[in-house]
This record gives C-alpha cells, structure tokens and sequence, in this order.
C-alpha cells in the first residue's frame, strides 16, 4: 500500500524550514522540545479565549520560534490579527506575561512578534480552523469543503486536496472523504505544498481534517 509521509518533513531543506530554530545539548533537547509545544499551546489557548471572531476561525497560520541563550523571540503568523491589533502593545504584553507564567523562564527575555500574511485562506491551518467551524455547525461536510476549497481559490494557490475522517455526518460507520482541486504533486520534492492536520471535537465524535496546498514550484 502506498506509505503517506509527512509533506512538511520530507520537504525539510528543500523547500520547507524548519518552524523551531535553536541548538540544544543531547541532554537537554526534550526538554526544549516541550517548552517549544507549551508555547505553541500557551498562544492559541490565549487566542481562542480573547477572541470572538466570526466563524470562530483564529487565524494563526503557524508560530516560529528561535531561541538564544537568553531570549526567546517568538513570531505569530496570523490572517486575521483582529484581537491583537486593537490595543495592540497591551495585549501582547499581556500575552508575553502570560506565556512567561506558563514557562516560568527566570533569565531568559521573551519576546512576540506579530506578523500579518496577505491571504489568510492560503494557509491549510486556518482553513482548517474554518471547515472545522462549520461542521461544529452542522453544516455537511461536501458543502463545507466546496466552500474551502472557494477560498482558497481566490487566494490564488495551484492545487488543493481536502480529506475528512471520522464519523461524518454522525453515522454509525466511520469513513474517509476527500476531494481535489488542480494539481496535488506529493511526490515532487521542488513543489512548495503546506499541509496542516486537525482534530475537530463534534457530538457524535472526533473527526480529522488533512489539508494539502500546493502553493508553487521552485
């Protein structure tokens, strides 16, 4: 059967960088790797708390993090950086403030950067966040993915693959459905795709998203 590998892995100094960037001991590198995630975690549970967008879509494409003896310095790539833009020193003040609690990091600086991308619903993870809104709202699934991949159209990319797992629909029976729109080369090493996979939690059940964009070729 045909072994499916992680796009973002395979593609690694290729066409794909690395989201972490830091150089620790063999000893330490565990360690690191969980403060990494807790961080990650640390901002989305921030966003998803202060935020109420329409479409309950969060808007964080990814977070980069680079870190040197002594700080931190983490970017936040967002489609839609309502919540932090309004007042916008308080908040990421309050939101580094929070972070530093989570890590409770006594000798390092932490420092967050907002950085806007132009078109949002390029971004698997935010196209994830929104398939993963309708489906909470019952809409069906077909017309759901009809709609995403519509967005992402207009945000100008070459190809898109869409898969839905689970109980879909709440049937008794778990399946998979997916669909494709232009072309999806998984293959080709120079080709740039981003992919993003996501758990939506519905009442009958948790269902997985997997999101392919073929964005361009090198």
């Amino acid at each position: 059967m045909g072994q499916k590998i992680n796009p973002l892995g395979f593609r690694l100094g290729a066409t794909q960088d690395h989201h972490s960037l830091w150089f620790a001991q063999p000893k330490n590198y565990s360690k690191d790797l969980q403060e990494d995630q807790k961080i990650r975690d640390c901002i989305k549970n921030y966003v998803q708390n202060n935020m109420k967008i329409s479409s309950n879509v969060e808007g964080i494409a990814r977070i980069e993090i680079q870190k040197r003896i002594d700080l931190i310095q983490v970017i936040i790539y967002m489609g839609f950086p309502k919540l932090l833009i309004e007042d916008r020193t308080r908040r990421i003040e309050e939101l580094q403030t929070h972070v530093q609690k989570e890590l409770n990091c006594v000798n390092r600086k932490l420092n967050i950067a907002i950085t806007r991308i132009a078109n949002p619903y390029g971004h698997p993870n935010i196209l994830a966040e929104f398939i993963a809104g309708q489906l909470k709202n019952r809409v069906s699934f077909r017309k759901a993915m009809k709609k995403a991949i519509e967005l992402t159209e207009q945000a100008g990319t070459k190809g898109i693959q869409v898969q839905i797992a689970g109980r879909i629909d709440g049937k008794e029976i778990a399946r998979v459905e997916w669909i494709r729109e232009g072309r999806v080369p998984l293959q080709t090493i120079r080709a740039k795709i981003d992919y993003c996979s996501y758990a939506v939690r519905t009442i009958y059940g948790v269902l997985g998203i997997k999101i392919w964009i073929f964005v361009d070729e090198e």
